[in-house]
Parts: C-alpha cells; sequence; structure tokens
C-alpha cells in the first residue's frame, strides 16, 4: 500500500479522531444510530460515501473537512504547539478560557461539604 493511500484512508482518519476523543465504535454507533459492526466496516473503508461521511462527522463533533484533511502528523503538531506554549512563563495557551470563577466553585464545595456533615 502506498504512503498516498494510507493518507486519504477515509475509514483510518475516522477511527484516529474517534480514538483522540476517547470514544469506542459502540458509542460512535449508538450516536448514529447504528451498530458496531457498522462502524467498523465504515473504519475499514477506504472511501466513505458523502452522506455516510456527514453522519460520522456530526456524532464525532468535527466537520467532514477535519475527517478529510486529519493527519497524525498535523494532530501532534498541534498538540506540541498548545504544550509548548503553556510552558513559556506565561499563562499558557489555555489562559483565557476559564468560564468560572474559582473562589465561588470552592465556596460551593465548601457549602455542600457542611450539609453533608450536617446529615
Amino acid at each position: 500500500m502506498s504512503t498516498l493511500t494510507k493518507q486519504n484512508h477515509i475509514g483510518r482518519k475516522i477511527s484516529r479522531i474517534r480514538e483522540l476523543r476517547d470514544m469506542k465504535q459502540e458509542a460512535l454507533a449508538q450516536a448514529m444510530g447504528t451498530n458496531q459492526q457498522a462502524i467498523s466496516a465504515i473504519e475499514n473503508s477506504e472511501i466513505v460515501d458523502d452522506e455516510k461521511l456527514v453522519e460520522v462527522a456530526k456524532a464525532l463533533g468535527v466537520s467532514v473537512e477535519a475527517i478529510n484533511n486529519f493527519s497524525d502528523e498535523a494532530a501532534i503538531n498541534y498538540f506540541n504547539i498548545l504544550y509548548d506554549h503553556s510552558n513559556n512563563g506565561s499563562q499558557g495557551a489555555f489562559a483565557n478560557n476559564c468560564t468560572f470563577n474559582l473562589l465561588d466553585k470552592l465556596m460551593e464545595v465548601v457549602d455542600e461539604n457542611k450539609k453533608l456533615y450536617e446529615r
């Protein structure tokens, strides 16, 4: 099998994205309303028809383009870049993504612990 064929094997790309999302074939099958054997068949297929690819992309929470353009090298580079930026002395790549107040969450936990102790 040539390198070009390996790179364009849509089923393998679907499998890798599913694995990166920490999803089992059964979970993907359930999200698509099918069975695990059908997912296995899709992942073993070099070519997947457009309608099925749209369903798979929706169930995985990615775009069709993300599946078509996926490569392990690009994914590794992406995560390496995030890691490199998070250790550069600044707040890192995720600095502004906090959507809650940490002190509020801490106080909620303290209140819950008090209620549990009183019970």
